[in-house]
């Protein structure tokens, strides 16, 4: 069975990640979406929160592949969570020819680390390319509307 794994802080969750989650979805049997615990990051939900926002919006957004897609909260080396739950593959999302500079380094290290774990890139639909996590914390701190932009089990997280 091919198990593949999308990390991420997920800070958070937009329709460009659920973008990615949907289509890694259909290349690999079953895919888990690691939501990153970063203790020296303060992001706008804890991460538990952030991981039953990705719950509630892949049940939602898309209930043919929910049975395979499975969420999770980790800490610590992406490589040493796939070794952990036997994943063979990490997904990344590029947004631009911007992200592929970081990601192919991160790639690589991530392949000396853990020979056994390929990254697979997967570009992010034309509509999501200009979403980032960054720039929705930035509209809901400003009181803006993120709701184009990302799931309403955020949406409705961050009114609380």
């Amino acid at each position: 069975m091919s198990l593949a794994v999308y990390p991420g802080s997920f800070d958070p969750v937009t329709y460009g990640h659920l973008d990615v989650v949907y289509r890694a979805a259909g290349v690999f049997e079953r895919l888990v979406i690691a939501v990153l615990v970063n203790p020296q990051k303060a992001p706008l939900l804890p991460a538990d929160e952030r991981a039953a926002a990705i719950r509630e919006a892949v049940a939602a957004e898309m209930p043919g592949p929910a049975p395979r897609i499975d969420v999770a909260t980790f800490d610590g080396l992406t490589v040493d969570f796939c070794r952990a739950v036997g994943a063979t593959h990490l997904v990344r999302g590029l947004r631009a020819v911007s992200d592929f500079e970081a990601e192919l380094q991160m790639a690589h290290m991530n392949r000396a680390l853990a020979p056994g774990v390929d990254t697979v890139f997967l570009m992010t639909s034309v509509e999501y390319a200009f979403v980032s996590s960054a720039l929705v914390r930035e509209i809901a701190r400003f009181g803006g509307d993120i709701s184009p932009f990302v799931p309403a089990s955020v949406v409705a997280r961050l009114r609380r």
